[in-house]
């Protein structure tokens, strides 16, 4: 039985042969590029581990406070580049023992844990300030901050036109007027007050919860904890407003503060705080921007100033 007839070629119009030859190259072009695509960048625990000594620097004795409590010590380092004045003053007051035997006085969900004199009112309270200050002039912001330097991170801020790392602590700046401030962070330790000028370091609080980064530029930040903050996010909440502890027995007291300066040498903590400004910084937060850990399916390719504080470790 004979073949019936082949049908006849189809006829490939121009821009049919355009497509295909598109086709041919996209494919070509693909290839080339899956073989060129370079290796998986590291992820934060891989470029942690994988940082220098000299990555790493340590911390100030002088600029650096242990407070205890009956759950443990809570380590805070000062930023004495951003709040000098109060520094200086919460140095005077850690000296002449006014924290020793006062109690953390207020825990607001979500918000922050303060500590100091609970009969304080208006800058007046039972515990009298001896050789330090009673009060201070506000600090909310390095008004000529162009000589600091600041380690600038990539991407927008909702709170400032640029954000960054002084020394190792959050913060944010305005390059058009100089001005540089400390950023609220979690961990990060500012200075409770009621007018502008009556804080003096007397009173302290530190962020437990989501950022609240509206309060940069209206209260003086004056450092971070470095270790010990669970002790103070897991405390219970007060049940007065604010969050303020309306009974004594509530109040979770304050053993005594010591600077890192005054313990025995065998009692100093050993912390060490990755350097901002270096290579390995920048790997970092190039890190914490692009998630790589294989359990992320779609990283974010962005990470606030809050979301890239240094890490820290115990000296090995």
């Amino acid at each position: 039985m004979p073949r019936p007839p082949l049908p006849p070629a189809p006829t490939i119009r121009p821009a049919a042969r355009l497509s295909a030859a598109l086709l041919s190259t996209a494919l070509l072009l693909s290839g080339a590029a899956a073989a060129e695509a370079p290796a998986r960048g590291p992820t934060v625990s891989e470029v942690i581990a994988a940082a220098a000594p000299g990555d790493w620097r340590g911390i100030d004795p002088e600029s650096t406070l242990v407070m205890e409590l009956a759950s443990g010590p809570v380590i805070l380092e000062l930023a004495p580049a951003l709040a000098p004045l109060h520094g200086a003053n919460i140095r005077a007051l850690v000296r002449e023992g006014y924290f020793d035997g006062l109690t953390v006085v207020r825990v607001q969900d979500n918000y922050v844990a303060q500590w100091g004199d609970p009969e304080e009112e208006d800058g007046r309270g039972s515990r009298p300030i001896r050789t330090a200050k009673a009060a201070l002039p506000p600090e909310f912001v390095v008004r000529d901050g162009t000589a600091l330097p600041f380690d600038a991170i990539p991407g927008p801020d909702a709170y400032a036109p640029e954000t960054g790392f002084v020394g190792g602590f959050p913060a944010a700046r305005n390059p058009k007027t100089g001005e540089v401030w400390g950023a609220h962070c979690y961990g990060t330790v500012g200075v409770s007050r009621g007018d502008p000028d009556s804080g003096s370091g007397a009173g302290l609080y530190a962020v437990i919860g989501h950022a609240p980064r509206h309060l940069d530029r209206n209260i003086t930040v004056v450092g971070r904890v470095l270790e010990g903050i669970e002790r103070l996010s897991s405390l219970p909440r007060g049940t007065g407003p604010l969050g303020f502890y309306e009974t004594a027995a509530e109040r979770a007291p304050i053993l005594r503060v010591r600077l890192v300066a005054d313990m025995p040498a065998a009692e100093r903590p050993a912390l060490q705080v990755l350097k901002t400004g270096t290579p390995t910084w920048d790997a970092y937060v190039d890190a914490r921007r692009n998630r790589r850990d294989p359990w992320f399916v779609e990283p974010a390719g962005a990470a606030d100033v809050c979301n890239t504080l240094p890490p820290v470790r115990r000296a090995p």
